[in-house]
């Protein structure tokens, strides 16, 4: 209920309603095609430059949104929480589960620029579903991570914002990890969207990535999850006296 909620105040009182889920991306998009294959010209593999950055901006713009309205939403949910008890966690999670309805908007805005170009659809296609999953786990994770230490530290609501669209230039977006030097994949590595994007355009389009920095980057997703969602819980009893 929480997430229909979201949705519908987010889209329900706009001109151009659910057309936002598309234009906030695709503005993303024209950015990143004009400086990574414009003024740059970064090799794609042989990919259509459009379908390469529309695949990595699936993953990005779905963990931006969950991590975004993730960090006031116990915060704006004083009210709730206060009067009420129920489980904190259903919160921050409620912005996961809203946030799949413009996922499977950009997908579809995917699906048809595939359609498009006459690219083929290949078994590996399937493998999107855990990709989904995972970037479902870390999303929350991170939104569940932010949310917690906004309650405590109002700053995050203005530090995160800041941080996001630093994330957008040096996750692979628009660039696959391969042309990365090798004494700097590590630093790639750290980067817990990194094995999410390039999970993405291997299901897609059979791109090459590096194991080791996938690994490493699904790991440390993982981890920063599992950590987001011990510190939560531990600190739930008392979210209503500090909020």
């Amino acid at each position: 209920m929480l997430s229909l909620r979201d949705v519908k105040v987010r889209y329900t009182q706009t001109f151009l309603g659910m057309a936002w889920a598309v234009i906030n991306p695709l503005v993303s998009l024209l950015l990143l095609l004009f400086v990574f294959h414009v003024v740059v010209k970064v090799d794609t593999g042989g990919v259509p430059p459009i379908l390469f950055t529309v695949s990595g901006l699936c993953a990005w713009n779905y963990f931006a949104k969950v991590v975004g309205e993730s960090g006031l939403s116990i915060v704006g949910a004083q009210d709730l929480v206060k009067n009420i008890y129920f489980p904190r966690l259903i919160i921050p999670i409620s912005k996961a589960l809203g946030g799949l309805m413009d996922l499977v908007i950009i997908l579809l805005f995917l699906a048809i620029l595939l359609l498009v170009y006459r690219y083929p659809v290949h078994p590996h296609s399937f493998l999107l579903i855990p990709c989904i999953l995972l970037l479902f786990i870390i999303a929350s994770g991170f939104g569940i991570w932010v949310s917690a230490l906004t309650i405590r530290f109002r700053d995050f609501h203005y530090i995160v914002p800041v941080l996001l669209r630093i994330g957008m230039f040096i996750s692979p977006i628009a660039f696959n990890t391969t042309i990365v030097p090798p004494e700097y994949k590590w630093l790639m590595g750290l980067n817990p969207l990194t094995g999410i994007i390039d999970g993405f355009r291997y299901a897609l389009f059979q791109t090459p990535f590096d194991s080791t920095v996938m690994l490493l980057s699904l790991g440390i997703g993982v981890f920063i999850s599992m950590t987001g969602l011990y510190y939560f819980v531990s600190m739930e009893k008392y979210i209503a006296d500090i909020v």
